[in-house]
């Protein structure tokens, strides 16, 4: 009798969208960064795109306004726009080719997810990402026995942050932070045999 299959690899793809809106779909995503890790916190490989705004979509008031606080991000992210009928195919490519099954991670995930989710479907008719998917701040909790509140950036220990890399709000940068973060907590939470 044959034992247990071997588990597939994992590759944590962490992803970071900015926004002209709350919602997808009277809203924009401006820009997309993914940055994918094994669970050795290896970056495999990036992808990175911005992305023209959605036809009959317009910015939110408080979103706009937001915005105006970074304005070398929001110069980041309005460079070489292309459509998202082009952006999103090879993404669901770029998903579905990297070595292992790939797991959405997100901070937070429930907004990251919502905007990736809602254009993959609407512009590939695809879901590579199977709905798996990690929130960073929720894998905190469980780590450290605490409330939700408790686990804002201030809360976590210096020692899961990678001094080295900045929260700048330019999509691919705060993926790969995000992601070193979590393979940060990954390594010290998971203890395999």
């Amino acid at each position: 009798m044959a034992g247990p299959m071997p588990a597939e690899t994992e590759i944590y793809v962490s992803t970071d969208i900015e926004a002209d809106g709350p919602i997808p779909g009277p809203h924009s995503m401006l820009s997309l960064g993914s940055a994918a890790y094994d669970a050795d916190k290896t970056l495999v490989t990036t992808f990175s795109a911005n992305l023209e705004t959605l036809p009959g979509a317009a910015p939110h008031p408080r979103t706009e306004a937001w915005w105006k606080h970074f304005p070398e991000a929001w110069a980041a992210c309005r460079t070489d726009i292309r459509s998202p009928q082009e952006v999103m195919p090879e993404y669901a490519k770029w998903v579905s080719e990297l070595p292992g099954r790939a797991v959405f991670v997100g901070w937070p995930a429930t907004w990251d997810f919502m905007w990736v989710y809602w254009y993959l479907v609407r512009y590939t008719d695809s879901r590579p990402f199977h709905e798996h998917g990690i929130d960073i701040r929720s894998y905190a909790m469980g780590m450290r026995k605490a409330t939700f509140q408790r686990t804002s950036r201030t809360y976590l220990p210096n020692r899961w942050f990678d001094d080295d890399l900045p929260h700048t709000h330019v999509a691919l940068d705060d993926a790969i932070e995000q992601g070193a973060l979590f393979c940060n907590m990954l390594a010290e939470n998971v203890n395999e045999d």
